[in-house]
This record gives C-alpha cells, sequence and structure tokens, in this order.
C-alpha cells in the first residue's frame, strides 16, 4: 500500500478548513471582528487552540487581523473564501437535485392519509 503523504493545513485554504473548529471560528468571525477572548468564551475551546487555529487561517489568508490597543481582533476575510465558494458552487446542483426530490417525496407522503380516506369513502 502506497501513502500519500498529507499536505499542510496552511498549504491552501481547502486544508485549512478541513478542521470543523477552524470553521466555526470563520463564521463566527464573519459577523465582525473579534478578539481571542471572545472567541475562547463563544466557542469554547481552550485559549491555545484557539490561538493554533487561528494561525493556520492567517496563513492560508482566510483570516485577517488587526492591532487595537493591547489586543489583536480578527475578522473573516470574504475575498479569501471566494474560491471555497465557487468550488462548492460546482456542486450546488447535486443540493437543488436532492432537495427536490425530498419536497416531492413529502408531498407525495403528506397527500398519501388523503387518498386512503378518499379510497375508504368509497
Amino acid at each position: 500500500m502506497h501513502v500519500v503523504p498529507r499536505a499542510a493545513t496552511t498549504a491552501d485554504p481547502f486544508n485549512a478548513v478541513a478542521e470543523p473548529r477552524r470553521r466555526d471560528i470563520l463564521t463566527y468571525l464573519a459577523g465582525e471582528e473579534r478578539s481571542v477572548g471572545e472567541i475562547v468564551l463563544r466557542l469554547r475551546l481552550a485559549q491555545p487552540s484557539v490561538s493554533k487555529h487561528l494561525r493556520v487561517l492567517r496563513a492560508v489568508g482566510l483570516v485577517r487581523a488587526r492591532r487595537h490597543g493591547r489586543s489583536i481582533l480578527y475578522r473573516t476575510d470574504p475575498a479569501a473564501i471566494r474560491p471555497l465558494h465557487e468550488w462548492t458552487k460546482t456542486f450546488e446542483h447535486f443540493w437543488q437535485h436532492q432537495l427536490l426530490r425530498v419536497k416531492v417525496r413529502a408531498e407525495m407522503k403528506s397527500r398519501a392519509p388523503d387518498m386512503n380516506r378518499e379510497k375508504e369513502k368509497s
């Protein structure tokens, strides 16, 4: 069996967002700038873990940081997220097709009791 070496998480945004906690951080930072302390409290993660994840996200350009007094505030960089969005958009038609199938199936099931009652009346 040939083992393929795994790419570093700082190699590109796709590797960086493979980690669920990083996605949580990106989502939390999308609304507004936050300090490490705010992220720690909101997401209930250890401070060293948050700092490590932020370091990775900054290295791939998904998060920006700016100094404000003694704090550093972090924010998701929407322009850097765009390639991720564009790539996932490629698969959007699969999701829409699945949602349509679920909708049709739900409608059929909701009509089934009515059809059974009509048959019983006849």
